[in-house]
């Protein structure tokens, strides 16, 4: 169970996305400026948060950049009525992981969470076993026995993904979002080219293999 911190001013929207998250599976806990959030995460262990950028005390803006200068390295979606591409920047710059503009999209807003979590919890297990074959996300390693492969970054995030989730079908718009990012300009054949490479790198590999599903995406599969 994920615990998500609603930072919304309006009334009216915080109750929104916090009754969307509880139908979602989610634990939401609501806040109505950035020293409100400081106070509750304080007592409690907050895994993502949803914050709006114009409220009162300490603004979306505020809280963010304090929350990365304090070494917090939990999800941040930002959402805000401002649309103009500065605004956004502006997000990024202060450490926001996404950006969202109101009036807000339900169903793709907790799609990105959804992501968002999938991604921080890539990047929180930090190392993978299958069966010989040991993943190192700090050194971007994959080992087997006396031979070591050090992996590009995205090439990497992607075989680490997969064989986290063995069996799992994932499309190319979610590896793109998730190893890309939302704002990446690469075209999703790029999924395809990296699976490829790494397929070439690793086939002679018994302990797994990354399947292709004809119209859906790739999965990895675990041999026995």
């Amino acid at each position: 169970m994920f615990n998500i911190l609603v930072v919304e001013d309006d009334q009216h929207t915080r109750k929104l996305i916090s009754a969307v998250l509880k139908q979602e599976g989610f634990t939401s806990f609501a806040a109505v400026d950035g020293e409100d959030a400081l106070q509750i995460m304080d007592k409690q262990q907050i895994d993502l948060i949803i914050l709006d950028i114009m409220m009162p005390k300490m603004d979306g803006y505020e809280l963010t950049k304090h929350l990365r200068s304090s070494d917090q390295k939990l999800p941040i979606l930002m959402v805000s009525a401002k649309q103009l591409p500065e605004d956004k920047h502006r997000g990024f710059l202060a450490g926001t992981d996404d950006y969202m503009t109101k009036p807000l999209d339900i169903k793709e807003m907790v799609w990105r969470v959804k992501a968002l979590l999938r991604r921080a919890q890539i990047a929180n297990e930090h190392r993978l076993t299958i069966g010989e074959v040991v993943l190192d996300y700090d050194t971007l390693t994959v080992t087997r026995g006396d031979e070591s492969h050090v992996l590009p970054k995205k090439e990497f995030y992607l075989i680490f993904k997969l064989l986290s989730y063995p069996n799992q079908i994932f499309t190319r718009l979610q590896l793109m979002d998730e190893i890309w990012g939302m704002e990446s300009e690469s075209s999703d054949t790029t999924v395809n080219v990296h699976i490829n490479r790494l397929r070439r790198r690793f086939e002679h590999f018994p302990e797994f293999e990354l399947v292709t599903v004809r119209g859906l995406g790739y999965k990895a599969v675990k041999k026995e």
